[in-house]
């Protein structure tokens, strides 16, 4: 829309020019298909014709104004006063940037792998197993700034974000920093089994994060057959800051209880991962797996997190 409104606007004062020559006034007045208003010294456009999709003539007078919108770029043609001349005045070219893919909403699963990539939680990490389908994944990725390498195919894209993961215990337990002097657990982050050995009905317990996020992706775009729709692939890193961290269990117990538990957990404050993005008109998938442990070293178990989802919508879109 800004683009059509400038090229409107650009016509509008070539129109004005035109009408400014005494010269044109004087064939206008001559010509029979054409009338001037001697009061303005506005010409007034007659004819707008569509010619192709992605070409539009415009008539004013006699003049005529071609403007080509072809893969992105808009080019208006404003032909020479002398009507023998074939060549143009001026040509105004207008470039499409490169506008990447990072702000919006998406939504997904995640889960933990352990050191060998594996999602299933074995040994002394099977109470830590997740219940998949419940275990969400929330970005809302706020701030986008888009960078091309000379041309609007392919280029970096950075900005920042917020990332909320929901991870939903399988087993009745929850976590806890243990505090006992003398433990040899003491300060780690470990299985909080007292729900269990109390015999309460757990419906449902989990642990929350929240990161703030900055990527840097490097995105390529494909052009299709179809106007103004391209295939784009992006890959690169993700950095971030733990903001937020809790636990909540819910359960019976004489009635409806909820323990929320808000504590850092030993989980890490700074992590990266790697993300991989791909998407077409409405089909839009990211992946992002984080090669840092979940929990500090040696303070809780050796886990990994990852999330799989879709890109519900751009912001730039």
């Amino acid at each position: 829309m800004k683009r059509l409104l400038s090229i409107l606007f650009c016509i509008s004062i070539f129109s004005i020019a035109y009408a400014q020559d005494p010269i044109e006034k004087l064939k206008a007045l001559e010509s029979k298909d054409s009338t001037l208003n001697q009061t303005t010294d506005t010409l007034t456009v007659t004819k707008i014709e569509k010619v192709q999709s992605d070409s539009t003539k415009i008539r004013i007078g006699r003049k005529q104004i071609t403007i080509i919108d072809e893969d992105g770029n808009t080019t208006v043609k404003i032909p020479s006063k002398n009507k023998y001349k074939d060549d143009w005045d001026i040509e105004f070219h207008h470039k499409s940037s490169f506008t990447g893919h990072w702000s919006g909403l998406e939504f997904g699963i995640n889960g933990f792998m352990d050191k060998n990539q594996s999602t299933t939680m074995k040994n002394d990490k099977a109470w830590l197993d997740l219940k998949q389908a419940r275990s969400w994944n929330f970005n809302l990725n706020l701030l986008q700034y888009s960078i091309g390498f000379g041309t609007d195919k392919i280029g970096l894209v950075t900005g920042m974000g917020l990332e909320f993961n929901n991870y939903h215990f399988s087993n009745d337990i929850s976590l806890k920093v243990d505090k006992t002097t003398g433990s040899p657990t003491y300060g780690m982050t470990v299985v909080d089994s007292s729900y269990i050995l109390g015999g309460y009905n757990v419906q449902k317990s989990k642990l929350s994060t929240t990161h703030l996020t900055i990527p840097l992706l490097l995105e390529f775009q494909i052009p299709t057959g179809e106007h103004g729709h391209r295939i784009y692939i992006s890959g690169g890193v993700i950095g971030g800051l733990r903001i937020g961290a809790h636990t909540k269990v819910v359960y019976e117990d004489g009635g409806r209880q909820k323990d929320k538990n808000r504590e850092d957990f030993n989980l890490a404050t700074f992590r990266y991962g790697f993300t991989a993005r791909v998407g077409y008109r409405g089909l839009k998938l990211f992946a992002n797996y984080y090669p840092v442990a979940l929990f500090e070293s040696g303070k809780g178990p050796e886990v990994y997190p990852f999330s799989v989802g879709l890109v519900l919508f751009n912001f730039n879109d």
